[in-house]
C-alpha cells in the first residue's frame, strides 16, 4: 500500500511538473500576441495570388472543372492548406535543437528530471493554442469574406475526422521535425538536411498544388509518404475529396505515421545522447 501510495505521488508530481511547464510557456508566447495576428494576415496575402492565378487558368481551359476541382474549390483549398500548414508547421524546431546540441545547452535535459521531447511538445502546443486564440479574428475574418467559394460545412463525421487529421497533421510535423533536429547528434549543422525536407515539405504536401493534379503514375509513391498529410489531406477531409471507407483508412495511415515518427525521434534521442560529449554552453 505505502509503495502504491509512493508511485502514485510521483505521477502526481510529474504531472505538476508538466502543467507548469505548460503555464509558463503559454505566458510566454502570450507575449508575442500581435506579432501572431499579424503574421496571420500575411500569410493570407498570398492566396490573393492563387486566386489571380487559377482564374487565369480556368479561363485558359474554357472549363469548369480541374482535376476534379472547380474555380471555387481550388480558393477553398489553399485556405484551408493554409489553416493544415498552421498546425503542422514548426518553424525553428529542428534548427533550434541543433543549436542547443552545438551549444551545449542540451545538457541540462540531462542532468534534471524533464524529458526533453515532452518539454518542447508541451511548448510547441502552448504556441499553437496561444496562435490559434490571437488570430481567430484574422482567420474568421478571412473565411468569411471567401464563405462563397466554400460548398458549405460538411456534416458532423466529416467535420470530426477534419479535426482529427489537423490534430495528427501537428503531431505528425513536430515528431518529423524533432527527428532532423536530433539526427545533429551526429551532424552539428543540419541546415542542409531541413532545407531539403521543407522543399520536399512545400511541394509534396501539396501546398504547392492539389496532389490530384499529378499524373496517376506519381500519385502512388506519394501516398506512400507522410508529407500530403501535413496539408493535403486535411483540406481534402473538409471538401468531401475523401470519405467513407478511404476516410477511415486515410486517418489510419496518418496515424501509423504519427506512431512511427515518434518511435523514431524516441529511438534516435536514446542513441544520441549516449554518444553526446557535453561541451560548450
Amino acid at each position: 500500500m505505502q509503495r502504491d501510495h509512493g508511485i502514485l505521488h510521483g505521477h502526481m508530481a510529474r504531472m505538476h511538473t508538466w502543467w507548469m511547464i505548460l503555464q509558463i510557456s503559454l505566458e510566454e508566447r502570450l507575449v508575442y500576441r500581435v506579432d501572431f495576428a499579424v503574421a496571420t494576415l500575411m500569410r493570407f496575402l498570398p492566396i490573393v495570388t492563387q486566386i489571380f492565378l487559377w482564374s487565369a487558368i480556368f479561363e485558359a481551359v474554357h472549363g469548369d472543372n480541374v482535376a476534379g476541382f472547380r474555380f471555387e474549390d481550388f480558393v477553398a483549398y489553399y485556405l484551408l492548406v493554409m489553416i493544415g500548414r498552421a498546425f503542422s508547421s514548426m518553424p525553428a524546431l529542428a534548427s533550434g535543437i541543433a543549436l542547443q546540441v552545438r551549444n551545449g545547452e542540451i545538457k541540462k535535459f540531462l542532468i534534471q528530471p524533464v524529458d526533453l521531447i515532452g518539454f518542447l511538445l508541451l511548448t510547441r502546443i502552448a504556441h499553437k493554442l496561444v496562435y490559434y486564440l490571437v488570430s481567430m479574428s484574422a482567420f474568421v475574418l478571412v473565411l468569411y469574406l471567401c464563405r462563397g467559394y466554400f460548398p458549405g460545412w460538411p456534416d458532423a463525421p466529416t467535420l470530426l475526422a477534419f479535426i482529427a487529421s489537423l490534430i495528427l497533421a501537428f503531431l505528425l510535423g513536430f515528431f518529423l521535425e524533432a527527428t532532423i533536429g536530433l539526427v545533429s547528434f551526429w551532424f552539428l549543422e543540419v541546415s542542409s538536411l531541413l532545407f531539403i525536407y521543407m522543399l520536399l515539405n512545400f511541394v509534396l504536401s501539396g501546398h504547392m498544388f492539389p496532389l490530384d493534379l499529378l499524373p496517376s503514375a506519381w500519385q502512388a509513391p506519394l501516398n506512400v509518404l507522410p508529407f500530403k498529410y501535413l496539408a493535403y489531406f486535411p483540406a481534402a477531409v473538409f471538401l468531401g475529396k475523401v470519405s467513407g471507407p478511404q476516410l477511415a483508412y486515410e486517418l489510419g495511415v496518418q496515424l501509423a505515421w504519427v506512431v512511427l515518427f515518434m518511435v523514431i525521434c524516441r529511438v534516435t534521442y536514446y542513441f544520441g545522447v549516449r554518444r553526446y560529449s557535453g561541451y560548450g554552453g
